[in-house]
This record gives C-alpha cells, sequence and structure tokens, in this order.
C-alpha cells in the first residue's frame, strides 16, 4: 500500500513538471511560429527554426530531470560515438510505446540535431502539445487506406522544410505501436516486430537523401517489460536498453521513385527487409542476455 502511494506522488508530480513545461515551451513556441509564417524568408526562417528547435531542446533537458528525479533508470545505450549535432540523420526504431518518444529524446539529447517525428494528423488536436508539434513543422499524416499521394506529398513538403538546418527526421518504420495481438494478425515473420512500412522512409530519401550523413538504427528493449506512460511518470522503469547503428545509405536509394519505379521499390523494400531482420536478430540476442546474463 505504501509502495502505490510512493508511485502515485511521485506520477502526479512528475505529471504537473511535465505539464508546466509544456505549457510553458509551448507558449513560447508559437510566436516564433507565427513569425517564420508571416516572414517566409531563408534567413528569417533558418533564424526561426534555430530558436523554435532550441526552446523545443530545452523542454527535452527538463524532461530527462524529471525522469531522472523519480527514478534511477539504468540506461544501457551503445553506439553514440562519432554522431554529430550539425549532421542530418534519418533515424528508424522499433516502437512498443509512447516512452520510446521520450527515450529517444533523451538518448539523442545534444548528440544529433532536434528529433522530427512523423506523426498521425489527429495528434494535431492534441492540447498543449499539437501546436508545439506544428510550430516545428512535424509532418501530419492522415494514413488513408487507399491512395497515398496526400500523405507523401505532406512528407515530401516537410523534408523539403528539414533540408534549411540540420535535422534528425524520425520515422517508426511499423507505423504503430507492436504487440502481440498486431504481430498474429498480420502474420509477422519476425519475433518481436511487425512488418515495416518503407513508403514514409522512401519518401524521406527522395527528398532530401542526398542531405542525410547517415541513417540510424535504432532498437529500444525494455527488460521489465513494455512500459506505460505512467509507469514512466511514476518511476517504475528499472532500466533501457538503447543499441544504435550508423548505417551508410546505399546510393542507389537516394532520390529513386518509390511510388512509379517497381525496380527501385523492390530495392528499397529488400534493403529494410535486411534491416529489420538484424534488428530481430538483436533484440532476440539482448533478451536471452538478459534472462542469462552469465552466457552474454
Amino acid at each position: 500500500m505504501v509502495r502505490k502511494v510512493w508511485y502515485a506522488l511521485k506520477g502526479s508530480f512528475a505529471t504537473l513538471v511535465l505539464a508546466m513545461n509544456s505549457v510553458v515551451i509551448c507558449s513560447s513556441l508559437i510566436p516564433v511560429a507565427l513569425v517564420k509564417l508571416a516572414l517566409p524568408f531563408g534567413a528569417v526562417r533558418r533564424g526561426a527554426d534555430r530558436l523554435l528547435n532550441a526552446l523545443a531542446e530545452r523542454w527535452i533537458a527538463v524532461n530527462g530531470w524529471w525522469m531522472a528525479l523519480v527514478r534511477r533508470t539504468r540506461w544501457d545505450v551503445a553506439g553514440l560515438e562519432g554522431l554529430r549535432r550539425k549532421g542530418w540523420y534519418l533515424v528508424s526504431s522499433n516502437h512498443q510505446s509512447w516512452v520510446d518518444i521520450l527515450v529517444l529524446q533523451k538518448v539523442f539529447h545534444r548528440r544529433v540535431p532536434f528529433l522530427k517525428f512523423f506523426l498521425k494528423r489527429q495528434l494535431l488536436y492534441v492540447p498543449v502539445m499539437g501546436l508545439a508539434w506544428w510550430a516545428l513543422d512535424f509532418p501530419f499524416m492522415k494514413r488513408r487506406t487507399g491512395s497515398r499521394s496526400a500523405d507523401l506529398a505532406t512528407a515530401r513538403r516537410a523534408c523539403e522544410k528539414f533540408r534549411q538546418i540540420p535535422t534528425s527526421v524520425m520515422n517508426f518504420l511499423e507505423g504503430t505501436r507492436f504487440s502481440r495481438a498486431k504481430h498474429d494478425a498480420q502474420l509477422s515473420p519476425y519475433r518481436h516486430l511487425l512488418k515495416p512500412k518503407v513508403g514514409g522512409l522512401a519518401t524521406a530519401l527522395s527528398a532530401m537523401g542526398e542531405r542525410f550523413d547517415a541513417l540510424l538504427d535504432v532498437t529500444i528493449v525494455y527488460p521489465g517489460g513494455v512500459p506505460t506512460f505512467w509507469d514512466l511518470l511514476s518511476g517504475k522503469v528499472k532500466q533501457v536498453v538503447v543499441r544504435v547503428r550508423e548505417l551508410e545509405i546505399p546510393k542507389d536509394l537516394l532520390g529513386g521513385d518509390y511510388e512509379g519505379d517497381p525496380a527501385f521499390r523492390a530495392r528499397m523494400q529488400e534493403w529494410v527487409r535486411a534491416m529489420w531482420t538484424e534488428k530481430d536478430a538483436r533484440i532476440e540476442e539482448i533478451v536471452l542476455s538478459l534472462r542469462n546474463p552469465a552466457a552474454a
């Protein structure tokens, strides 16, 4: 009983700090975004983007503070060597929980440029955060079941904006959070992953592929089980394992027509399938090592 009360108190404290942090930073973002919208000139836009990203990084720093305060989580992170804050990166990760987003932001904070995510359009209407994501030029995707031309055009416009200053473009290839039910329903050939959806990644490469320095292939494992957002807020996340691989993007995948060129589409899908197969094996290796540390 005492433990439950303690978790509730920590969770309430973290929720309050997160809410206040979000309101303050979002209130600071909107005026800058409106200036950028009213004065769409190159120099103004670049200056506004730098200020917006700096404010967003302040939000991440405060989140890192309360995460450390509610729990001394063990962060087992490898693969960050050699990354550059002034580089351009395409980032891909497996996706299990809303916690993934804060994990990625914490791990890459001040190591690579601020992460820009592809988001479902419904998230534009999330109080406070929706406005912040709009101000930061996050691309909102409708994820239609029919033609994807509108979504791809949205992604292409967003990526064109990202060419102006160093940016990390984040794409969850699975398109949704992993669950065993989803895994079984789609007959995924992977043990720990859903089937990857390649369209968003292909669009980012088509729009600004030659600008990217590398693809960062991120693997996230939660040894204590996949946490809910409340688990993070209340300090129940004991350990997070993150592995980062910096991969060269094949030159024949830059600037191709994913929708109209079957040969290019096949090459892109094969590259992603190989990456996904390696990621699935890496997750299995991490899980087994956690079950049997002596064998690691």
